[in-house]
């Protein structure tokens, strides 16, 4: 009886045990509510307990950090309010349920912005999940422009693709020409909504190929793209640093499909002259404004 009774008590703590370890395994995701306004609107449902957002900020760190001493993995998502109301109605759930947030929490972190907790501290996470929920939104936006433009009606080419490809080409030459260092770059192209925006960050070594997100070059393209295709008056800017030396600063101008050089009084220009007001601002020390670089000879495909 006795060697049955350590045999359980032994099989007990090995299953506690594997369980444990297969908690170490699982991923975390937590939705994080990142501004007072989307938190009060949470404090309607009697099931979401905390009345204060700072504390609710702080209960949230001590949480990933919990976790993360814990050995687990966790992803933080933008837990925005509205959607998870569009989210319960669609699905016809009760949304004061907690189980129904945890539901939703997995949903949008599987398909929307989500950052990787690495021990950041609450006010550097915050800033950088907005930031990527921008982007996301941004790329999503541009990608339905493109889709919605179908095919061409002289040729049948479908406008959104062929406009892509061309971006794809024109951003793959523009970081190709630029050499090695650090490049930040930024693709602006006006809507009848909004400005979009696109930026992206790259580093390329005197001897190896150019490191770049396969995300950020997408999202980069996409953006280009819809100005290529809507012959919109876009442009794009690049910021180029290296060891030892001033930074520069580069620029072009999309025209039917490419990228037109501006020149160094261009450059500067743009960037010593606030965008509200139009006043002059000073220019930055250490970094000289240049003249975009020539991005090839062909000439770019005609698009309709």
């Amino acid at each position: 009886m006795a060697h049955i009774k350590q045999t359980k008590r032994t099989h007990h703590r090995s299953g506690t045990s594997m369980r444990r370890a297969l908690r170490r395994e699982a991923p975390n995701t937590v939705g994080l509510l990142v501004d007072a306004e989307d938190f009060a609107a949470m404090r309607h449902y009697r099931s979401f307990t905390f009345d204060d957002h700072s504390i609710y900020l702080q209960e949230v760190e001590g949480l990933l950090k919990t976790l993360a001493a814990q050995g687990m993995h966790t992803t933080v998502a933008l837990f925005d309010p509205e959607d998870y109301a569009e989210f319960c109605t669609d699905a016809d759930l009760d949304p004061d349920d907690r189980t129904n947030r945890s539901r939703f929490t997995a949903e949008i972190a599987a398909a929307g912005a989500t950052v990787a907790y690495t021990g950041q501290p609450i006010d550097a996470l915050i800033p950088l999940l907005v930031s990527r929920a921008v982007r996301r939104a941004t790329w999503e936006y541009a990608t339905v422009l493109l889709a919605d433009l179908g095919d061409c009606a002289d040729c049948g080419q479908d406008i959104g693709r062929a406009a892509f490809d061309r971006a794809s080409h024109l951003l793959t030459r523009l970081l190709e020409t630029a050499g090695p260092g650090t490049h930040h770059a930024v693709c602006s192209t006006p809507t009848e909504d909004e400005q979009l925006l696109a930026v992206l960050h790259t580093t390329r070594r005197a001897d190896g190929p150019v490191q770049l997100a396969s995300s950020e070059g997408a999202e980069f393209a996409t953006v280009l793209a819809v100005g290529i295709a809507r012959e919109a008056r876009g442009g794009v800017v690049l910021r180029t640093s290296t060891t030892d030396a001033p930074d520069r600063v580069y620029g072009w101008r999309l025209i039917r499909g490419g990228l037109v050089p501006l020149t160094a009084g261009e450059v500067f220009s743009a960037y010593c002259t606030d965008a509200d007001t139009g006043e002059p601002v000073s220019p930055e020390s250490n970094v000289e404004y240049c003249a975009g670089f020539d991005l090839g000879a062909d000439e770019p495909e005609e698009h309709h």
